[in-house]
């Protein structure tokens, strides 16, 4: 099953690709509290569709380039 996250665009300057900034809550073990944690994924974005700040899903899919393996969802 793939891997599928949800995020905001925060650029859009490559050729059919984004960088998708994928946020998440995790609990520190020791102290109890919930710590946001980010981290962003390049996604394969077909015709530069999404601009910054669009909240996108993105799926994991096979290796497209180096250093990006995941797609634009609805």
């Amino acid at each position: 099953m793939s891997k599928k996250l949800q995020g905001t665009v925060v650029s859009n300057k490559m050729k059919d690709t984004v960088v998708v900034l994928v946020e998440r809550f995790v609990k520190h073990p020791k102290y109890d509290k919930f710590i946001k944690r980010s981290k962003k994924f390049k996604a394969h974005d077909a015709g530069n569709t999404k601009s910054i700040g669009d909240k996108v899903e993105i799926i994991e899919t096979k290796p497209i380039s180096k250093d990006k393996h995941f797609i634009v969802g609805k």
